[in-house]
């Protein structure tokens, strides 16, 4: 069975607005070898419309040429876009509809390395249903003071127990956890 990890971004304070947090090389260089654990990729509609937009653009050099490695990684990998209100995708995307929890576990059935959910409210649901095998969070040293958080309205705890360990040259600490059974 393919491994659901999530991976995302915090400051300490607990903000989860991509644009809060601090991005330099090693932090891509890290975030490009947790894609490359994972054959694919699960998104909702809001999470694939923001990646798609800042990644699927050939490079023109707008970005720190140390972003191009990522960018290269997440515009080559397989999607899947869970969504209500998309009719279609592209981008080498597929929609998941119906069903949630019996969709996700078809996608956790097929061979291969993993998948990896990234963004917010699809995470919270997947949580919701047990469905999420690893969880990293990336903490950043800032205090944003606003934005959104991480499993707004959870139904239930979650214990976690933590597996890894890694801090960057910036302050910022990833740490990866496995749900506690």
């Amino acid at each position: 069975m393919r491994p659901l990890r999530y991976s995302i971004n915090i400051t300490l304070d607990g903000c989860c607005d991509h644009r809060a947090g601090v991005p330099d090389e090693d932090l891509h260089r890290h975030a490009v070898e947790t894609l490359n654990r994972a054959d694919a990729l699960l998104f909702g509609r809001v999470t694939y419309e923001m990646m798609e937009a800042a990644f699927r653009p050939a490079w023109t050099g707008e970005m720190p040429a140390w972003m191009e490695s990522f960018r290269r990684t997440i515009d080559a990998a397989k999607k899947y876009v869970v969504s209500s209100t998309l009719d279609r995708v592209d981008w080498s995307a597929e929609l998941v509809r119906g069903d949630l929890g019996k969709a996700v576990e078809q996608l956790k059935q097929e061979p291969g390395k993993g998948l990896y959910v990234g963004g917010v409210k699809l995470p919270l649901a997947l949580a919701e249903l047990g469905l999420i095998d690893e969880y990293e969070f990336v903490v950043h040293p800032r205090l944003a003071g606003h934005g959104p958080t991480l499993f707004a309205g959870l139904s239930k705890h979650v214990d976690l127990m933590l597996v890894s360990r890694l801090e960057f040259g910036s302050g910022a600490v990833a740490m990866r956890y496995e749900p506690r059974t």
